[in-house]
């Protein structure tokens, strides 16, 4: 496991849920631990706090299309499960910003990129994917970035 701060809070987190005898808690925090994992395997490399939120972002997507998914096939019991499952990702991701400091940061990164039209798209998305990593939904970050260079 990395040594960075994040990774270890978790793995802490995992023994305290040993301890308390947290099935449900101990489940989620091992499935987190081995994405981890996985991708330090893969990559051989030691993830940072940012890469373990891009782990973490990665998993919470995936549980939001699941639950998506089991709510349209009326399965609430798995929907459930899913919902628990993001309310502890949840725990490790930092704070969210709100829609005003979003847009600032956006103003700010279309100015410094110098950025006019669509073809800056990536321009603008690479200024901004470390500040917002974990605090902001991307797809809608993205949204508004298109509608700002399109305007």
């Amino acid at each position: 496991m990395s040594d960075s701060s994040l990774s270890q809070r978790i793995q802490d987190d995992v023994k305290v849920a040993m301890r308390n005898k947290d099935k449900e808690r101990l489940g989620v925090l091992r499935l987190i631990t081995a994405a981890i994992k996985q991708r330090e395997v893969d990559e051989r490399i030691t993830l940072t706090d940012t890469d373990v939120l891009a782990v973490l972002e990665k998993m919470l997507k995936q549980r939001k299309d699941s639950i998506e998914q089991y709510e349209k096939a009326a399965r609430t019991d798995l929907a459930d499960k899913e919902k628990f499952e993001v309310g502890i990702i949840h725990e490790y991701m930092p704070a969210q910003l709100s829609d005003a400091e979003i847009d600032k940061l956006i103003t700010e990164a279309i100015t410094s990129t110098g950025a006019v039209g669509m073809k800056d798209m990536g321009k603008v998305m690479a200024q901004l994917k470390t500040p917002l990593a974990g605090r902001a939904d991307m797809g809608k970050v993205s949204q508004a970035i298109k509608q700002r260079l399109a305007g």
